[in-house]
């Protein structure tokens, strides 16, 4: 079971929800303060929540299955481990939306981060060292065919003419921060604090860290950790293959994972829910 990350929104998610777990609605408003769903366009602080609120409705209504192993793009971590009984409904809400303000608080005051998308056969394979050309990090190894790069936005546009000369589609993403990098670092503390004060219990299945691509150890460690390292979700999906795992449902909106996973695995069964 993966759950997908932000930029994973639909226009239906909210019915979705408001059909399957009504409930959700109602503890959105009251811990968002208001109805994220509306405004999911807007940002991270609430993309996140709405996206979190949906994938855990389109788990429901696969009747809360729990597989053998689960994982989560970024975000999707969170959902992954309420669903395994690691962290409360409540309290996953809570992290999501506290995440969600304190990524595009940091965004928004370091002012000059952004994000550079990179597609094509081989994108992978560059990744480092076009970062490294740049002064970037790698934010997202999603596939073998897409990556995100993030860092100062001054230098994105020397990026994307060099993935473009290396014969690769790049682009820059139209986000507020430079997100899984050094940049994000003003968001760790206050998280890992409200971390420190959610209790989490050992999951029922066994839930792979993106961070890592190997199970959670320390799990408020890891999700603290999130904030600046990169998603490592091309060797999660591998990790989780070489685990075993020969069919992989996608859990909440869009299929941006099972797109990903068609580009990363080979005879395995993919399942958007």
């Amino acid at each position: 079971m993966v759950f997908p990350g932000q930029g994973s929104q639909t226009a239906e998610m909210r019915d979705l929800v408001a059909e399957v777990r009504a409930d959700l609605l109602v503890m959105a408003l009251d811990v968002v303060g208001e109805d994220p769903f509306p405004r999911a366009e807007e940002g991270t602080r609430f993309a996140q929540p709405a996206i979190f609120c949906a994938s855990l409705a389109g788990w429901a209504r696969l009747g809360r299955p729990d597989g053998d192993f689960m994982a989560g793009h970024s975000l999707g971590e969170l959902a992954a481990l309420v669903a395994a009984g690691s962290i409360g409904e409540r309290d996953g809400l809570s992290l999501v939306a506290l995440r969600g303000a304190l990524m595009q608080q940091a965004g928004e005051q370091a002012g000059d981060g952004g994000m550079v998308a990179v597609m094509g056969p081989g994108a992978a394979d560059h990744a480092q060292a076009l970062a490294e050309a740049h002064g970037l990090v790698v934010a997202n190894d999603n596939s073998p065919q897409q990556i995100v790069l993030s860092g100062a936005r001054t230098t994105l546009p020397a990026a994307v003419a060099a993935a473009k000369e290396l014969g690769l589609r790049a682009m820059e993403l139209p986000v507020t921060g430079a997100f899984h990098s050094p940049m994000m670092a003003s968001a760790v503390p206050e998280f890992t604090a409200a971390l420190e004060r959610v209790e989490v219990q050992p999951p029922r299945v066994t839930v792979l860290s993106a961070v890592t691509a190997e199970p959670f150890d320390d799990v408020r460690a890891r999700l603290a950790q999130a904030l600046t390292s990169p998603v490592r979700w091309r060797e999660t999906m591998l990790a989780l293959h070489e685990l075993g795992a020969a069919r992989f449902i996608e859990v909440g909106p869009g299929k941006v994972l099972t797109g990903l996973a068609k580009r990363t695995l080979r005879d395995v069964e993919l399942v958007s829910a």
